[in-house]
C-alpha cells in the first residue's frame, strides 16, 4: 500500500519478526514493559524523530491506555483503537452495564451501582437472589470476584473482592449481579471505523478456563446456531455504537 512503518522493540524482542519486517525499528529499552514498551516519553520521541502519522498500539502495553491516547491527540498523531470515551466506558463494568441497558443490550441481571458496606451487600444479595457473583467493576483476568451462596459468604466475598481489587487495580468498587450456573463464554470480535461503519466475526468460544482464566479458545462456537449468533453478533455491535467505537 505504499504505507512505510517503524517498529519499536525492547531487547527481548530483537530478533522478531516484526523487528525485521518493519522499513525502520527502534530500540526502547529493556525486556521488562515498565522499562521499555510502558514507556509513553520514549515511544513520543521515536513518532516525533520517525515522524510517524499514526500509531497502533498492540494488545495490552499502552492498548486501553487513554493518557497515551491524550498524548497522540495533542502531537496530531493518529490512534489506530477506540477513541478515549469507549475505552473509559467499556474498562469500567458498572458503567459499561448501564450504556448496555440504555442501549437495549442483554446483561446478566444485578445491581447497576457500587456497593459500599456489608449491610448492602445481604441486602442487595437477598434480592437478586443466591447464588450471587460479587466483582470488581475495574480491571479483568478473574481478579476480584467471588460468588456466594448465602449473607456469610457474600459478606466474607465482598472484603475478599475489595481487597483484590485495591491491590490488582488501584480501584475497589464492587458491584453485584447473579450468578449463572455453567454458563458458556462466548466473545465477539467486532471492527468498526470512523464512518460508522460496524461488523462482527464469528465468535469465540472460551469457556474452557481455569480460575476464571481461558485455556482454550474456538472459533466458531460448536454448539451456537445461526439465529442466536446473528443475534448475539447484532447486540454487540449496538454496544459498540453506542459508545462511539
Amino acid at each position: 500500500m505504499g504505507i512505510k512503518t517503524v517498529a519499536v522493540y525492547s531487547d527481548a524482542d530483537m530478533n522478531s519478526m516484526f523487528v525485521k519486517e518493519a522499513d525502520e525499528a527502534y530500540r526502547i529499552g529493556p525486556p521488562p514493559s515498565k522499562d521499555s514498551y510502558l514507556r509513553m516519553d520514549i515511544i513520543l520521541d521515536v513518532i516525533k524523530k520517525t515522524g510517524a502519522q499514526a500509531v497502533h498500539p498492540g494488545y495490552g502495553f499502552l492498548s486501553e491506555n487513554s493518557v497515551f491516547q491524550k498524548y497522540l491527540q495533542e502531537n496530531k498523531v493518529k490512534f489506530i483503537g477506540p477513541p478515549t470515551r469507549a475505552i473509559q466506558a467499556m474498562g469500567d463494568k458498572i458503567e459499561s452495564k448501564k450504556l448496555a441497558r440504555e442501549a437495549k443490550v442483554n446483561t446478566v441481571p444485578g445491581f447497576l451501582g457500587e456497593v459500599n458496606n456489608d449491610d448492602e451487600v445481604k441486602k442487595i444479595a437477598n434480592e437478586i437472589g443466591y447464588p450471587v457473583m460479587i466483582k470488581a467493576s475495574a480491571g479483568g483476568g478473574g481478579k476480584g470476584m467471588r460468588i456466594a451462596y448465602n449473607d456469610k459468604e457474600a459478606v466474607e466475598g465482598f472484603k475478599l473482592s475489595r481487597e483484590e481489587a485495591i491491590s490488582s487495580f488501584g480501584d475497589g468498587r464492587i458491584f453485584i449481579e447473579k450468578y449463572i450456573v455453567e454458563p458458556r463464554h462466548i466473545e465477539y470480535q467486532i471492527l468498526g471505523d470512523e464512518h460508522g461503519n460496524y461488523v462482527f466475526m464469528p465468535e469465540r468460544e472460551c469457556s474452557v478456563q481455569r480460575r476464571n482464566q481461558k485455556v482454550i479458545e474456538e472459533a466458531p462456537c460448536s454448539i451456537m446456531d445461526e439465529a442466536t449468533r446473528n443475534k448475539m453478533g447484532k447486540q454487540a455491535v449496538d454496544l459498540a455504537r453506542a459508545c462511539g467505537y
